[in-house]
């Protein structure tokens, strides 16, 4: 009895050493709108409705949703507003940044500035001492952000909570987080370059990996003066190491749009968070698109913040080109800012706001206009619909780049769009069936994967929480000086010993060739 007994008793005593995982208290940090906004509030559903106690600090005011009424939530929210003079400022600025992208001139600089404007946000919610006592006090356990605005590193520690953090923009701080990125076939970031170069693209490719190194040095300047500001000066850490302090990195991307490309243990794909089966769409939303016959409908929208174009001509040009085709067009576009003096094409509806997911997932659905951000493009994957691009910032290009390399769809640069390309493009997308077969395909891959995106993210915050922490998972190399890292050192060693070793063989032939001229000159004398 005793040896049947041995075998239960181990197993409770290993039970009492696993922390409970019912009700573990979770602070989200979102200090974005848009995309960024929609992406945390999943996040914070799943979780919430796993059995956590999930409350999230959010921003209101920057890179609000146009045109769509938030949803009450299950989960807890504190939040803060800037003044309303900072926000008309933002508003105006945000404007600015529109065009910019529309006239084809968001470059790396517009990062740059961005990320400026988020060191001086940073500053205002540092000093909200009775929101940070507030979120102290309530003693959670880990805190999941959103990487794209470093300032919620700086919230988790001065909260002095370990952190997860999800990266909305795929691969963007591979060097930050230590990633194996070899240049031979990981595109780097805005080269817009496919897993498939010639020679001269792996050399583009190469400076511009290098390039990333400088990416990084500016953003760490941005956030210089406040991390001075509001750290000790005897324990300042850098933007780095902030990032290679999460104890773990989810991205928001599959491998059903993203290249093939080493990755680490610390670092997870849970990509598809808002893709799900679609619900039905409002009567008269049904009845519009009951209107299209056998030819179907596309969606337009060129992103969650964006709600009007502010180009007139480019505005014009679209709208040219939707008259042209036989599909109905759900346009999302703020209805009241449509100019007068332009004439909506007959087969086109405008609404402020669209359930892109419910949409994608109709039966009639033939294409999806997107700006390439990754949610809209991962819906379009889950629902295998095809896609045409008009790229406008930051990693939108390198996205699209990959949807026409997996073969499901085209783009165009806003610069470039004429009436007659735009529908002629839309055309080829929509009647070349080859669009549509490989949309299926990705449809396949994504959709067969052995844990679904919600499963992954609940799955592995339970495992860094009861584990207690990612440590076993971190590389050592964050660990390591750059010059072992890269072995600088090892190869110096060598190659003082190669040096030495070919000095020594020169010495050797000079010596056997003075020897052997000094015994001919013997002989001949």
């Amino acid at each position: 009895m005793a040896g049947g007994r041995d075998p239960l008793i181990l197993v409770l005593l290993l039970m009492s050493h696993v922390p409970s995982l019912q009700g573990a208290k979770i602070l989200t940090i979102c200090l974005l709108g848009g995309s960024h906004y929609l992406l945390m509030d999943e996040v914070s559903r799943v979780l919430q409705d796993h059995g956590h106690d999930v409350r999230m600090f959010r921003q209101i005011g920057t890179g609000n949703l146009p045109g769509y009424e938030l949803p009450s939530t299950p989960y807890a929210v504190t939040s803060y507003a800037m003044d309303e003079e900072y926000l008309k400022g933002n508003e105006e600025l945000f404007k600015k940044r529109q065009e910019e992208m529309f006239a084809g001139r968001a470059g790396i600089q517009l990062l740059f500035d961005v990320m400026k404007r988020f060191s001086e946000e940073c500053h205002v919610y540092m000093t909200q001492t009775d929101i940070l006592d507030f979120l102290k006090q309530q003693k959670y356990e880990i805190a999941i952000l959103d990487a794209f605005n470093p300032c919620t590193f700086l919230i988790s520690e001065k909260l002095g909570l370990p952190y997860i953090a999800i990266s909305a923009a795929s691969f963007l701080n591979f060097l930050a987080v230590g990633l194996p990125s070899p240049p031979s076939y990981v595109p780097t970031f805005a080269s817009h370059l496919t897993d498939r170069m010639s020679f001269l693209e792996r050399l583009k490719n190469t400076f511009m990996y290098f390039g990333s190194y400088m990416v990084e040095k500016k953003k760490e300047a941005a956030f210089r003066r406040v991390i001075d500001r509001h750290f000790p000066a005897d324990s300042r850490p850098s933007l780095l190491d902030f990032y290679q302090k999460a104890e773990l990195w989810l991205y928001n991307t599959d491998f059903s749009i993203e290249f093939a490309r080493p990755l680490l243990p610390h670092v997870q794909c849970i990509g598809g968070l808002l893709a799900k089966p679609a619900n039905a769409v409002s009567p008269d939303i049904a009845d519009f698109i009951a209107e299209s016959g056998e030819f179907g409908f596309i969606v337009v929208s060129l992103g969650s913040m964006i709600s009007t174009i502010t180009k007139k001509d480019l505005l014009v040009e679209m709208n040219s080109a939707f008259a042209n085709i036989q599909q109905k067009v759900i346009w999302r576009y703020k209805t009241s800012q449509w100019p007068d003096d332009v004439k909506l094409a007959p087969n086109v509806r405008l609404m402020d706001w669209v359930n892109q997911n419910d949409l994608l997932g109709h039966p009639k659905i033939r294409l999806l206009v997107s700006h390439g951000g990754l949610n809209s493009l991962t819906e379009a994957v889950y629902h295998g619909v095809p896609v045409l691009g008009i790229p406008l910032f930051g990693d939108q290009f390198d996205n699209l780049i990959r949807i026409k390399a997996k073969s499901m769809g085209e783009y165009i640069p806003p610069t470039e769009i004429k009436s007659e390309n735009f529908a002629d493009a839309i055309r080829n997308i929509v009647e070349n069936k080859s669009y549509k077969t490989s949309a299926m395909k990705q449809r396949a891959i994504l959709r067969s994967r052995p844990f679904p995106s919600d499963k992954q993210l609940v799955g592995w915050v339970e495992h860094i929480i009861q584990s207690g922490g990612g440590g076993h998972l971190r590389p050592y190399s964050y660990q390591q000086p750059w010059y072992q890292q890269y072995l600088l050192d090892v190869i110096l060693f060598i190659s003082a010993c190669l040096a030495v070793i070919i000095y020594l063989i020169v010495k050797v032939i000079r010596l056997l060739i003075y020897l052997m001229s000094s015994n001919r000159k013997q002989k001949q004398n």
